[in-house]
C-alpha cells in the first residue's frame, strides 16, 4: 500500500525541573543554595532514510511524544539533557504546520534532517537566583514545557522526468519497456494507482529517473480521480512527458485530450507551466493513428517537437529518451518553495513571525475574568506552586506585564475569580 499523505502530532521532551537545595558540609558555614539546573527536554527530528518509500509507518503510529529532561539535583548537579527522538522519513518528504499550513521542511536527500517539534529548556535551580539581597533563595523553576504540534507529511516522488497524460494511453507500458520498473498494465483505467518510478538508462549512458504517475481526467486539480494524488507528485519533475493516445479507440481527440491536461497543471500550480514539456505520440502501431498525428499538428499552432512512438514495438524510443536526456540537462531544478534564499550553500527560510499580546482578557459567562497568552501561560507551568517565595514571583511577573492593571480596566474587584488555564486565583487589591 503507497501511503502519500498524513496527519501526525509531534510533542517535543518538557525541561527538567530545577531544584531547591542547600550545602550542608560540617566545615562550610552558611553553606549557600545548591540546587542545579533541569536538563533540556528532547526534541523531535525526522531524518531522510533512503531506504523508505512510503509513509506506511505512520498510518499506524501518529503520536510522537519525546522524553523529559532529568531534573536537577542537589550539589549543583545539573540534569541530563534528553536524546533527541529521531524519526524517519523518504526523500521527497514535506513537512507542513497544520495549523499556519506553513512548510517547516523540505526533506530530499539522504540523512537530511529537521527539528519539527523542539524541547523545553531545563528550569533553574535556587543557585541562579542567589543576590546580595535574597543570598539563600527558596525558589525554583521547572522545566520549559517542549513545543507541540500537529504536522501534516506529504510525500512527493523524486523523479527527474514525469509521464503525465489520460488513463489508459500508455504510460506504465512505456516505463516497462525503458526500464526494469513493473508497473501494473491493464485495459481499464486508472490501472495505476500509485506513481511507480524506473531508472532509465540511454544507449550513451545517461541515466534519469522516470515516474509513470497516476493518469489525469479533467477537475484534477479539485480532486477528481486520482488527479490530486498525481499533482502532488509531478512537482518535483524536472521534465514533463506527455503521452497521448493517437489511435482513438477510446473515441476521446488527441488535441482536446492535450489542452484539457495542461489546462490541469496550469490550474494546478502556475509553476508547471515553466517545465521543457515533451510531446509523445503513442499506439503509432494502430491503424488511424497516423491521420490522427496529422490532424494533431495542424491543431498545434506553437512548433512544439512530436515525438510519434509505439510503447508496444518499442519504435520511436530510443530517439525519446535521448531528448529527454538532453531536456534534462539543460533544466535546472525547480524549487518547491519561493522563501528560500541560498546563503553561503545554506538554505535559509525567512519567515514572518507576526508578534501577538503576550495576554489576553476574556469573561465566562459566570463572570469569571479568563487570562489566556502563550507567554503567561508558559511562566504559570514554570512556576513551583508549593513554595511561597515562588508564588511571590510569579505574582510579580503577572504585575510586570501589566496584567492586573488590564483586569481592574476590566472592572475586576476584590474577591473576583481569575482563571489561568485549569486553575482559579482570587483578584485581591
Amino acid at each position: 500500500m503507497f501511503v502519500d499523505q498524513v496527519k501526525i502530532y509531534t510533542k517535543g521532551g518538557d525541561g527538567g525541573n530545577g531544584m531547591v537545595a542547600f550545602r550542608r558540609e560540617k566545615y562550610v558555614p552558611k553553606g549557600g543554595p545548591a540546587g542545579g539546573d533541569g536538563g533540556k527536554g528532547a526534541d523531535v527530528i525526522f531524518r531522510v532514510d533512503e531506504g523508505l518509500r512510503t509513509l506506511m509507518d505512520f498510518r499506524y503510529k501518529k503520536h510522537f511524544k519525546a522524553t523529559r529532561g532529568e531534573h536537577g539535583m542537589s550539589k549543583n548537579q545539573h540534569g541530563r539533557n534528553a536524546e533527541p527522538m529521531v524519526i524517519k522519513v523518504p526523500p521527497g518528504t514535506v513537512v507542513i504546520d497544520d495549523d499556519t499550513k506553513q512548510v517547516v521542511a523540505d526533506l530530499t536527500q539522504e540523512g537530511q534532517q529537521a527539528v519539527i517539534a523542539r524541547g523545553g529548556r531545563g528550569g533553574r535551580g535556587n543557585t541562579r537566583f542567589a543576590t546580595p539581597a535574597n543570598p539563600a533563595p527558596e525558589l525554583s523553576e521547572n522545566g520549559e514545557p517542549g513545543e507541540e504540534r500537529y504536522v501534516v507529511l506529504e510525500l512527493k516522488v523524486l523523479a527527474d522526468v514525469g509521464l503525465v497524460g489520460f488513463p489508459s494511453v500508455g504510460k506504465s507500458t512505456l516505463l516497462s519497456v525503458v526500464s526494469s520498473a513493473k508497473p501494473k498494465i491493464a485495459e481499464y483505467h486508472f490501472t495505476t494507482l500509485v506513481p511507480n518510478l524506473g531508472v532509465v538508462e540511454t544507449e550513451d549512458n545517461r541515466s534519469f529517473v522516470m515516474a509513470d504517475l497516476p493518469g489525469l481526467i479533467q477537475g484534477a486539480h479539485e480532486g477528481v480521480g486520482l488527479g490530486h494524488q498525481f499533482l502532488r507528485h509531478i512537482e518535483r519533475t524536472r521534465v514533463i512527458v506527455h503521452v497521448i493516445d493517437m489511435s482513438s479507440l477510446e473515441g476521446r481527440d488527441p488535441y482536446e485530450d492535450y489542452v484539457t491536461i495542461n489546462e490541469e497543471l496550469k490550474e494546478y500550480n502556475l509553476r508547471l507551466t515553466e517545465r521543457p514539456q515533451i510531446i509523445v505520440a503513442n499506439k503509432m502501431d494502430m491503424p488511424q493513428a497516423e491521420e490522427n498525428l496529422q490532424i494533431f499538428k495542424e491543431k498545434l499552432e506553437d512548433e512544439h517537437k512530436i515525438f510519434p512512438i509505439s510503447a508496444i514495438t518499442r519504435e520511436g524510443v530510443r530517439e525519446l529518451l535521448f531528448e529527454i536526456a538532453s531536456a534534462l540537462e539543460k533544466t535546472p531544478e525547480f524549487p518547491l518553495y519561493d522563501e528560500e534564499v541560498e546563503q553561503g550553500g545554506h538554505s535559509v527560510l525567512y519567515k514572518f513571525e507576526k508578534e501577538g499580546p503576550d495576554f489576553t482578557i476574556t469573561r465566562d459567562p459566570d463572570g469569571a475574568f479568563v487570562l489566556t497568552g502563550e507567554k503567561v501561560e508558559k511562566l504559570f507551568v514554570m512556576t513551583d506552586f508549593s513554595r511561597d517565595e515562588s508564588v511571590r514571583r510569579f505574582a510579580r511577573q503577572l504585575r510586570g506585564m501589566g496584567i492586573d492593571d488590564a483586569l481592574r480596566e476590566r472592572g475586576a474587584k476584590d474577591g473576583d475569580i481569575v482563571r489561568l488555564l485549569e486553575y482559579e486565583f482570587e483578584f485581591i487589591e
